[in-house]
């Protein structure tokens, strides 16, 4: 099967030097697709239970996707998986850099790295050549100057910075200017001695029904320019277009995550960063949506800033100074931080530090030292090196678990969950930690997108979060990037809005319909043999491989994958109990006097077992193992 693959993944260990290919079996193209689901499967039958993920017992995994660099919109996506030092879950980091195209050019799917180098090395590809090269030169290197010392402009790099050097536990691996910032990836290649990754190649990538496949990529661009959060919202304002609603709607981080509503939103927001500050779009490989800002700092053009550090350095750090945060955010990138962890644990240290049980200097509202305290975590000094371990350690270390905002030690994300229920249960759920994607995004029905369900009502979360969480995991293993799954909403439900009682209409049309979506969750594959117009993904899949695929199949590629990564995590000891989140969220009221502004997962999390077909210790049963063909994965 090499329609849409190129059918070779590329096995570098740098313990002995040794350099082979890893097989991989069609059966398993076809049941995950590529990206994560194909890299935890490698995971699951190669790595031993228990391992230290900064040992070299772990392996790093780079895998592309049968869409990637296949010209479809938006498919520079690869994604980086390994057991998450982080976390201890199940690792993994998607992307949009141009490596995974340069890596398919080069004739490999993908790429799995055992092992450590005894001093610092680099991976270089050129076709079926590849090498193992010193890179002392290159230790020590921010990210912007390693790329430029490996040379060849025209080959696609993956580096890591000086926090991945120094194992931060949240460090980045960095291709062009786009950071795969979640989970560590960048500690476990710098555990590795490994500093980067070079490809380039000739290959072709051939296609089952190239004319087709062309006529479909015409017409989806042509979709995306034209809907209102594709071709309209998100290139004029970027992602943190969203903050001011998001603060509005009660869901933005604020002072950390003590409160979802920001005075100064508006001075943070991306609407007042394209008036004042934006130079140009700019966007990945291959996608017609732009949503890419480019700023000036210091007379030069540099990537701007995204939603997640204006908020979590802005918003939840109790700053208003835009200036600031897009300076911190290419320090970071050039360190290789993850900007969503940081910020997070940034406002953590802040309220410890505020209620005396911490003294760090860390301060809300206080911005003179934190470009310092950003060189400090790189490079696990003073106080950086307990800043390096995250949110979980700072909490036991020094107290504040009631108000440590992480689960199953990943740092929240840009949302504050008290204000969207849904996107609640999905941080408490997701495989990889408290991840918005991960999670399902069901904030798109609440405040980033029209806002079409009640926020409060958590009968109607568990069906939506899963569905939610089935399509965007297929989305991404398919190889798109998740911006496109906001089709799925024709465009005139961005126009409800403008009626409030239209809006009332639709909003409890939506969330009390939730059996229908229950409905849907239970319907076998072979039930949704069709492709929906406003989702592509399944048509493009079918037109560039020959699978057959459709959008229950398609649907069932994500449930497949995602109870596959439970699965992981279960094996590695991760149980039900750790389906949670702070007492902060759940116990306590974000809106004095209002009892629905906290997160009722008590309330959610059994029927959300009960939909995915997992017991109520959240194990996946065995019948569900044999309806989601994963009967040979091993089961905990």
């Amino acid at each position: 099967m090499n329609y849409g693959y190129m059918g070779k993944i590329l096995d570098v260990d740098l313990s002995s030097g040794k350099i082979g290919t890893f097989e991989l079996s069609d059966r398993d193209r076809e049941r995950f697709l590529g990206g994560r689901f194909i890299s935890t499967k490698i995971m699951l039958d190669e790595l031993k239970p228990g391992i230290d993920p900064l040992s070299p017992d772990n392996i790093l995994i780079v895998m592309t996707s049968p869409l990637t660099g296949t010209g479809a919109p938006s498919t520079s996506r690869y994604d980086i998986s390994a057991k998450s030092p982080q976390t201890g879950a199940i690792g993994h980091s998607n992307s949009g850099g141009n490596f995974g195209i340069h890596l398919k050019r080069a004739g490999w799917d993908g790429i799995v790295v055992r092992g450590k180098a005894k001093s610092p090395v680099y991976i270089d590809i050129n076709n079926d050549i590849v090498k193992i090269e010193d890179a002392a030169a290159l230790w020590g290197k921010n990210t912007e100057e390693t790329k430029e010392l490996m040379g060849d402009k025209k080959a696609g790099k993956m580096v890591i910075g000086p926090a991945g050097e120094h194992l931060v536990k949240y460090a980045t691996i960095v291709s062009q200017d786009r950071s795969h910032g979640r989970s560590g990836m960048g500690a476990v290649m710098g555990s590795k001695n490994l500093k980067g990754i070079a490809a380039r190649g000739t290959n072709k990538i051939e296609l089952h029904d190239s004319a087709g496949f062309s006529e479909l990529i015409k017409k989806w661009i042509g979709m995306l320019k034209v809907h209102p959060a594709t071709g309209e919202f998100a290139p004029k304002y970027g992602t943190s277009g969203f903050l001011k609603s998001l603060s509005d709607h009660n869901a933005l981080p604020t002072k950390n995550f003590s409160s979802g509503h920001y005075k100064d939103a508006n001075m943070l927001s991306g609407q007042t960063l394209a008036e004042t500050r934006l130079v140009k779009n700019a966007g990945c490989v291959s996608c017609p949506i732009r949503c890419a800002r480019v700023v000036m700092l210091d007379g030069r053009e540099i990537k701007g800033p995204e939603y997640e550090i204006l908020c979590l350095l802005g918003s939840n750090m109790l700053i208003n100074d835009m200036d600031a945060i897009i300076r911190w955010n290419y320090e970071l990138d050039l360190l290789g931080i993850d900007t969503i962890s940081v910020g997070t644990i940034m406002g953590f240290a802040a309220e410890l530090n505020e209620k005396g049980m911490w003294d760090s200097g860390i301060e809300f509202g206080k911005k003179d030292n934190i470009s310092q305290i950003l060189h400090d975590i790189a490079y696990r000094q003073g106080i950086g090196a307990d800043l390096a371990e995250g949110v979980r350690h700072l909490s036991k270390k020094y107290g504040g678990e009631d108000f440590a905002p992480h689960s199953k030690g990943m740092e929240l994300a840009g949302y504050e969950p008290r204000g969207a229920v849904g996107h609640a249960l999905g941080y408490a759920t997701s495989n990889r930690g408290a991840c918005h994607l991960d999670g399902g995004y069901v904030i798109y029905f609440k405040a980033t997108g029209p806002a079409l369900l009640d926020p409060y009502d958590y009968r109607s979360k568990p069906s939506y979060v899963i569905l939610d969480q089935n399509l965007l995991a297929a989305i991404s293993a398919g190889g798109n990037c998740l911006f496109t799954s906001w089709t799925f909403l024709l465009p005139i439900f961005y126009k409800i809005p403008n009626s409030k009682l239209m809006s009332w209409i639709v909003t409890q049309i939506l969330t009390y319909s939730w059996f229908a979506i229950e409905l849907t969750l239970r319907l076998p594959a072979f039930m949704m043999r069709y492709h929906l117009p406003m989702l592509p993904h399944s048509k493009a899949l079918k037109l560039a491989t020959g699978m057959e695929m459709d959008f229950g199949r398609f649907l069932r590629v994500g449930e497949r994958g995602f109870t596959m990564e439970r699965l992981y995590n279960l094996r590695e000891g991760f149980t039900s109990k750790d389906d949670t989140l702070p007492r902060r969220f759940t116990d306590e009221e974000q809106i004095p006097g209002n009892k629905k502004s906290m997160v009722p997962l008590s309330k959610m999390m059994p029927r959300y077992y009960q939909l995915r077909g997992w017991d109520s210790n959240g194990v996946p049963t065995k019948q569900t193992l044999k309806q989601l063909d994963l009967e040979d994965v091993e089961k905990p």
